[in-house]
């Protein structure tokens, strides 16, 4: 069975040495770390974990708005952000990035336990603190009421790996021969291609190829050496 990737971000070391050693107890979670003062989001890329655990009050770099690119470069990773004391505002703010759950950094070892796997399996628990805050969830409906949506296509840009990756692909190549090009597993390889036919809600690898180069993502020099087919499980 494989394990649930969860990365701590959080610039107190002991908080997230605390949250490591309460979290390994857990044998169907593997915990990273990460200082966010280095680059977060590289080690995301490099790292793809399933859920990110992010402290909402960072220093260097509001945790808000690092949840909120977390969400639009990484959607497969599920952000659930830590706070000290979450209030109205801020589980507001939390719910405009798309994280998938907001829990005071008090939280039993239960509870996050319990939130990482819901949020893992595709379910947002945010979704009660909603309910549990009228508040918010007038908030909520004033500030989006009347919204129409007045764009088309993708507003999340892919990153650099994902498309150099599709470049490949529109090149007739499989995940095999890209991870093995890459020098990377197949199974991230995958996930990253995931991750691209979720920002351009593609349907398969061909029609993310066709939208790419509509978009100009990727470079029309890149012919396909062969009819593209969705051959490779994803």
């Amino acid at each position: 069975m494989d394990k649930i990737k969860v990365m701590i971000i959080d610039e107190q070391a002991f908080f997230r040495a605390g949250v490591r050693q309460t979290l390994s107890q857990q044998s169907d979670l593997e915990i990273l770390e990460c200082d966010p003062t280095q680059n977060a989001l590289e080690l995301i890329e490099a790292n793809l974990p399933d859920v990110a655990l992010l402290g909402s009050d960072l220093t260097s770099f509001s945790g808000i708005e690092l949840g909120r690119k977390i969400a639009q470069h990484h959607p497969n990773t599920k952000v659930i952000v830590l706070s000290p004391d979450p209030n109205d505002e801020e589980l507001f703010e939390v719910i405009k990035t798309a994280a998938v759950a907001c829990l005071s950094k008090k939280a039993t070892a239960d509870e996050l336990a319990s939130t990482i796997r819901r949020a893992y399996s595709g379910e947002y628990p945010i979704n009660e603190s909603l309910m549990a805050r009228p508040r918010v969830a007038t908030h909520i409906l004033n500030q989006f009421r009347g919204f129409t949506r007045t764009m088309e296509g993708v507003a999340a840009p892919l990153t650099k790996r994902e498309t150099q990756i599709l470049t490949y692909i529109a090149e007739g190549n499989s995940n095999k021969e890209i991870a093995h090009i890459l020098e990377i597993s197949e199974q991230t390889i995958k996930n990253h291609v995931s991750a691209i036919l979720r920002k351009l809600n593609a349907n398969d690898r061909a029609h993310a190829v066709t939208l790419a180069l509509r978009g100009g993502w990727i470079s029309p020099e890149a012919k396909p050496r062969r009819v593209l087919e969705d051959f490779d499980g994803i």
